[in-house]
This record gives structure tokens, sequence and C-alpha cells, in this order.
């Protein structure tokens, strides 16, 4: 399944519908979703990361529990901009995590998102523990609301 551009994406969902945020780490995979009128995003939980296709199932699962339809996968983009191996890399596995779930999948750039998140759990003194086991799914929601952001719609 071909990556598509984030507004395309947004625009071919069917009314109501959410977007997945996927934040995919070396161990875990971050996992936030979106508000059926894509205006919010929440953290959703963490998925521990092992086979694509084990990986696939449980996020078809959720999105068809949820009413999603498309996949937000988050790049890691160079601080430059630049598109190197990690980013390829986080393509590559977008490309066949929507293919296995069988959801359209955009790409969107994380860069900071973890960095962020941490400093605002810091700032409100959340326990080392606790940043721990929810950065995954706060960086994948970073992500995402940033991806809604910004392509919501002018007003009319």
């Amino acid at each position: 399944m071909p990556v598509l551009p984030l507004p395309a994406l947004r625009a071919g969902l069917p009314r109501g519908q959410r977007l997945i945020g996927l934040d995919p780490g070396s161990r875990l995979i971050g996992v936030a979703l979106s508000d059926v009128l894509l205006m919010l995003a929440s953290p959703y939980g963490a998925l521990k990361r092992g086979k694509l296709k084990a990986n696939a199932a449980e996020v078809a699962a959720i999105a068809r529990k949820e009413g999603a339809g498309g996949l937000v996968v988050g790049l890691p983009l160079g601080m430059d901009g630049s598109f190197g191996p990690a980013a390829q890399a986080a393509k590559d596995w977008a490309m066949a995590m929507g293919e296995a779930a069988g959801l359209p999948v955009a790409l969107w750039d994380e860069r900071l998102s973890s960095a962020a998140v941490n400093r605002a759990m810091i700032a409100a003194d959340v326990t080392r523990a606790r940043r721990a086991a929810a950065v995954d799914a706060a960086a994948a929601a970073w992500t995402l609301q940033s991806a809604l952001d910004a392509t919501r719609p002018a007003p009319a």
C-alpha cells in the first residue's frame, strides 16, 4: 500500500472515522487515537514490537474496535530535515504495516516528540517509572496531534 500525503489520507476518510497514530520504537510501538472530528489526539497505549504480522493484526483490531480508517506513522527525520537510514526504515515499516493491516498510511515528522513529551512529564513531576510506561503513547499522540493541527481545514 503506498504512503499517502496526509491531506489526501485525511480527505479520503469517511465521515466519523478516526486516525491511529503510531510511534515505532525498537522495543515498543506507541499508539494514539484521534477523535471522530479529527481535532484531538489522545494516547491509546503501546504495543510490544514483534513480528510485523502480529503487530499489524493488533493495529487492525484497534482500528475495527475504534472505527479508525487510516494510520499516521512518525517519521524520524534528521534534525536538519534530512531523510536518513532511520527515516527510510520507518517508511518501509509504515508501508508494510499499512499493507498488512489493510489501512492507508501517511508519514509525519516526529522530530523531538519524545523529548517534548519527557520535558512535559518532568515539568508535571511525573516519576521516571511512570514516564517510561507512558512516553511511547504520549509521543504517538504528540505526533498525531501535530499532523491533525497542520492539516485542519480552514473554517468556512
